[in-house]
Parts: structure tokens; C-alpha cells; sequence
């Protein structure tokens, strides 16, 4: 196994953490904090916007199986990377989209696919997705993880989540674990 960590920040955690465990190669997908200044961050402190963390979900994956690249390909698929802190109804830089590198082979291959999505103007709007090294990684409380999935049924799952899910689903179908 040739593991890795990849970090992501795309809006609520609950949708992109559901959809990254999905994944075939990916060993685990953590729902938590980066990027801000408080030590020990708590959902109801983030929410606030004043801590300065965005929701984020950390990555383990298995390079030899799934790639940093094609990690990165669809993370620019479960959010729109044009909204400044928000995604949808979701508004706070606790939302923003960005991207914490773990290192400067990832730094590269996110700007780079940055650079191609804009030159192929994929978006009608400009990418404010940021690329910032990975400080600190704080995982979200207990009840956040895997949260979605547990709770399907739950309001905001069913009317926001669960359209974006199966539309990844579909799009992914080759890529869904067995």
C-alpha cells in the first residue's frame, strides 16, 4: 500500500466527506477543521466565522489505487469553486473552498489543475479556490463523522445533500467501492 493524505475544503463537510469515502482507495475520509486561528475548534466556535477554520475533510487514500490528481479532479466536482465563502445557501468563510497541501508535489498538481481549469474556462466565473499549506488538521466532533450517510433522511441531507451525492454517484459509478 502507498497511502497518502489529501485535505479539502468545499462547503459543508457532511456531502464531501460522504462522497470521498465512497471512493475505492480511499481508507478513510475525516470531517474536520483547518486554516484558522483558534487551538481546538468546535463546530459551534466555526460557526461563528471567527475562528478563521473552514469545514474540511482529510483524506487517506491509497496512491496505488486512486491519485492525488484524480483526488483533486473530483473534489472540482462536489462543489462550485466560484463561491467566496459560501456554497449555496451555506455563507461564512467556514465554507470557503480551498485546498491544504501536505506538500509541494501537491501544491504543483493543484495549481496546475487550477491554471487548466481556468485557461479551459470550465467555470463562468472565476476559481476563488485558495491553495494554502496544511497547518493544523482538527477533527470534527464525534456526531459529524459520517453524518450524512447515518442520516439521510434528515432535512438538509435529503434537500441539499443527497441530489449532489447521487449525481457524484452517478458520474463515479466506476470509481465507488464494491
Amino acid at each position: 500500500m502507498n497511502n497518502a493524505q489529501a485535505t479539502f475544503a468545499g462547503g459543508c463537510f457532511w456531502c464531501i466527506e460522504a462522497a470521498f469515502n465512497s471512493l475505492d482507495g480511499v481508507l478513510s475520509a475525516t470531517s474536520g477543521y483547518c486554516g484558522g486561528e483558534t487551538l481546538d475548534p468546535t463546530y459551534d466556535s466555526i460557526c461563528t466565522g471567527q475562528t478563521g477554520h473552514a469545514e474540511v475533510v482529510q483524506i487517506s487514500f491509497d496512491e496505488s489505487i486512486i491519485s492525488y490528481q484524480a483526488l483533486l479532479e473530483i473534489f472540482f466536482t462536489l462543489h462550485d469553486a466560484t463561491q467566496l465563502n459560501r456554497q449555496g445557501n451555506d455563507v461564512g468563510t467556514q465554507y470557503r473552498s480551498a485546498i491544504f497541501y501536505h506538500d509541494q508535489t501537491q501544491q504543483q498538481l493543484a495549481n496546475d489543475y487550477i491554471e487548466a481549469l481556468t485557461a479551459d474556462a470550465i467555470f463562468d466565473a472565476p476559481i476563488v479556490t485558495t491553495v494554502v499549506p496544511l497547518e493544523t488538521f482538527y477533527s470534527a466532533e464525534a456526531f459529524h463523522q459520517g453524518y450524512y450517510l447515518q442520516n439521510p433522511s434528515q432535512g438538509y441531507c435529503a434537500m441539499v445533500i443527497s441530489p449532489k451525492f447521487n449525481k457524484f454517484k452517478a458520474k463515479y459509478a466506476d470509481k465507488l467501492k464494491t
